[in-house]
């Protein structure tokens, strides 16, 4: 039976204690934590969803999206993730976003929170790609809850924000099912083109037409970096066979089949091949993959981390993690066979911190 010996770190919480070091930022509980590479300083930024002041959610709400900032990543695992600073710098950790929650920002719907889903840096610039939730759904939804999708970019290393006008509408705004709801920034192949992999909005894990659809599409870096969205390349199965396509000629094809409701996703390069890793709402687990390439074929799933050992037969003896979800593959890992996975924990086990975000290095996709 596998041993949780072998991990460095093994659900090491990342915030909800009041002498850590996102505490020291003005940060005390928080969800995502999702992982990019600051490239124009070497240095590393974590985006984090819906924010606290104080440790179990107390101190007041601090808003989503924010961002705090380390130094130098140890990927060996061997001393955990500890944030430096807020961004901006100056003063204690704050919502990056300028929209107002729980109100109508001009979009002609209420939007609860603006939900990151990943972030890239493009020569210099900074662009993150999130969720506006309507509404949190409830068990088993007819829709996804979702008001609109986008893309921030800010062009002072997350000092300063501002929105491209192009939005993809979500189910308040007409669109339930939208497959451009949460992306995941695969990053700049060496072939040269940035590719991003998409799929419907299931941050409530509630959905019931989420089915596990993932579509994988591209850009010339330039051309997203601008806001060019019209430059989209599609992959997708067309008279028989896969190939890229103009997105204006044919939509992206879901590269699984039906299957589980999948939530957050994130796919990275990490050494030469790419790893996939995600949230199955059915499973209760955090999966990965991996391929060669991103218009690969890609492995079978893999489970990593489980809610208890108790659910189904093939969690037992894999590290346990109450009520997980996320799972940001950290872009600084050394290999598929040694990655950091940053996954978040909500509430419902009682005496325990309600909402973290926790590291976990060592594990082999």
């Amino acid at each position: 039976m596998p041993s949780t010996e072998q991990f460095p770190q093994n659900g090491t919480l990342l915030c909800d204690d009041p002498a850590d070091s996102a505490s020291a930022c003005g940060l005390g509980s928080g969800d995502l934590c999702i992982p990019y590479h600051r490239a124009h300083d070497d240095t590393w930024g974590y985006v984090w969803g819906d924010c606290w002041r104080g440790p179990a959610q107390t101190g007041g709400y601090l808003g989503s999206p924010l961002i705090l900032t380390q130094e130098t990543f140890d990927a060996s695992g061997a001393r955990p993730i500890e944030f430096g600073r807020p961004v901006p710098a100056a003063g204690p950790a704050r919502q990056l976003f300028d929209y107002a929650h729980n109100a109508d920002n001009g979009f002609g719907v209420t939007e609860v929170s603006r939900i990151p889903n990943d972030a890239i840096e493009i020569d210099g610039r900074t662009l993150v790609q999130y969720t506006s939730v309507h509404t949190w759904v409830p068990p088993d939804s007819a829709v996804d809850g979702s008001a609109f999708s986008g893309v921030a970019y800010s062009d002072d290393q997350g000092a300063t924000w501002h929105d491209f006008d192009h939005h993809w509408d979500g189910q308040a705004l007409g669109t339930d099912g939208n497959p451009y709801g949460m992306w995941t920034f695969a990053g700049i192949d060496p072939d040269g083109y940035l590719y991003i992999f998409a799929k419907r909005w299931n941050g409530s894990h509630h959905y019931r037409f989420d089915h596990g659809h993932i579509q994988l599409f591209r850009y010339d870096p330039a051309d997203f970096r601008r806001g060019d969205f019209a430059a989209q390349q599609n992959w997708a199965h067309v008279d028989g066979e896969w190939g890229w396509y103009p997105a204006s000629r044919y939509p992206a094809t879901p590269i699984f089949g039906p299957g589980n409701g999948i939530g957050e996703l994130s796919v990275k390069r990490i050494g030469s091949a790419y790893v996939m890793a995600y949230f199955d709402c059915a499973d209760l687990s955090i999966k990965t993959r991996t391929a060669p390439r991103p218009d690969a074929p890609w492995s079978a799933e893999k489970i990593q981390v489980v809610h208890d050992h108790a659910h189904l037969p093939s969690h037992r003896g894999k590290p346990q993690l109450p009520n997980p979800y996320g799972g940001y593959i950290h872009p600084g890992s050394p290999s598929p066979s040694n990655l950091t996975l940053l996954i978040s924990r909500w509430n419902g086990i009682e005496g325990a911190r309600p909402y973290a975000a926790t590291q976990w290095t060592g594990l082999s996709a």
